[in-house]
């Protein structure tokens, strides 16, 4: 195994060389460039959602949803790369810092009653991936080179937990660097449609969980506690009391950042990384608010903390939209049909277990997107229901870290069974 360090620079590489091509062929290559176009984008939409006429539309199709497909699509264009350090600077530091304000104001006792169902719809989720990566190996097994367990073993980690899960299940499997690589493409393609097909599906909460008969309860009370907070402490923010805030969250960043680094990771001999420091950071930029929020800082909610958390959050949608690539379909088709059918499976037990145990629509997305998108864009899918639902998603999605090796490697001794490969 080698050095931690070295498997997140690993994990950025393989990333680098499937995306290498569209960034390089982008118009757009300056990060203060990117981000000028990028805010520009977002405050073209919301100017949008506010006129009379084609504000109807955004009452069908969320304002979300621009915001993350309108940057895929200028990705897909050509006009801004699919990698850029702004992307990396926005996910490792305004991330955390807007975890941080979203937490701030959190009612730990609603969030306790929010109750199991929560765990049960991630730990499906889990199943899902790990039941669905053989069955898709085994569907498309004809099509796929003969080593494609190996790399399919390597996106069972990513799709669990993350980039170090991703690499330390690669390497288990002794997936080549040219299959890794490869792999990223089905990996940020599907990963990345999903996450805007949950987006959309957060709009139509009450539809579904109407047909499903599920007890939302809890949440509407948590909704409309934090909503009944928000009105009793709000007010004008002074510019002490903003400074404060973006002292607070970015201070919480850099520091959880940090402690992250120098907390080591938990390793082991046969399943590889456990707790990565990214991990660490997420627990512990989590841990800061959870704690912030039983102190009178929590009052900082009436001052707009959650507002300015939420507007980091648009921030970082438009980011990871940016990321995805259309263009990459054209390089592994197999793969992505492989990807595909794995990802569905993923959803039908997701909706099995959600119809059986009658869990809303927000236990399902969020338990779904733990797995899948983790830390960074399951706070976002949670939000996306409402603000004060994001660190659930936060929560789960450290839960997923943890996990991403395990059962990674349960993943791949059924996709060694799959393709007639014998353990050593």
């Amino acid at each position: 195994m080698d050095a931690p360090a070295n498997i997140h620079y690993e994990a950025d590489m393989l990333v680098a060389q499937a995306m290498t091509q569209p960034a390089n062929a982008a118009l757009l290559q300056d990060p203060a460039g990117i981000f000028t176009l990028l805010l520009a984008i977002l405050a073209v939409i919301f100017w949008l959602t506010r006129r009379p006429v084609i504000g109807r539309l955004f009452k069908v199709v969320p304002s979300l949803i621009f915001c993350y497909f309108v940057p895929t699509a200028l990705t897909t264009a050509g006009v801004i790369p699919a990698k850029s350090p702004l992307y990396d600077l926005v996910m490792g530091f305004v991330l955390p810092a807007s975890l941080l304000l979203l937490i701030l104001a959190l009612d730990v006792p609603a969030i306790v009653r929010l109750g199991w169902k929560a765990v049960v719809m991630m730990l499906a989720g889990t199943a899902g991936v790990v039941i669905g990566g053989p069955v898709a190996l085994l569907i498309c097994k004809g099509i796929l080179p003969a080593d494609a367990w190996q790399g399919m073993a390597a996106l069972s980690g990513s799709w669990i937990g993350g980039a170090a899960n991703y690499v330390a299940i690669g390497k288990i499997a002794e997936a080549k660097s040219n299959m890794l690589a490869m792999m990223v493409v089905p990996d940020a393609l599907i990963s990345n449609i999903w996450l805007g097909v949950l987006l959309y599906l957060a709009s139509r909460e009450a539809v579904v969980d109407k047909w499903t008969g599920a007890d939302a309860a809890a949440i509407r009370d948590l909704e409309r506690r934090m909503t009944d907070f928000q009105q009793r402490t709000g007010r004008i923010a002074s510019v002490a009391e903003l400074m404060i805030i973006l002292a607070l969250a970015f201070g919480a960043s850099w520091l959880s950042l940090e402690a992250g680094k120098w907390l080591p990771e938990i390793n082991s001999a046969r399943y590889g990384t456990i707790v990565s420091h990214v991990a660490w950071k997420y627990v512990i930029v989590t841990t800061i608010g959870v704690i912030m929020s039983f102190t009178k800082l929590r009052d900082l909610e009436g001052a707009g903390a959650s507002r300015l958390g939420t507007l980091m959050l648009f921030l970082l949608v438009a980011c990871i939209g940016a990321q995805a690539d259309f263009r990459l379909i054209i390089d592994s088709p197999a793969f992505v049909l492989a990807a595909v059918i794995w990802m569905l499976i993923h959803i039908t037990v997701l909706l099995g277990v959600g119809r059986l145990i009658r869990a809303p629509l927000f236990y399902a997305a969020v338990g779904s997107q733990a797995n899948i998108g983790g830390a960074a864009s399951a706070p976002i899918v949670a939000a996306a229901f409402h603000p004060s639902l994001a660190p659930v998603g936060a929560l789960l999605a450290v839960a997923g870290y943890v996990m991403g090796t395990y059962m990674g490697w349960v993943c791949m001794r059924l996709l060694m069974a799959v393709a007639g490969v014998h353990a050593a």
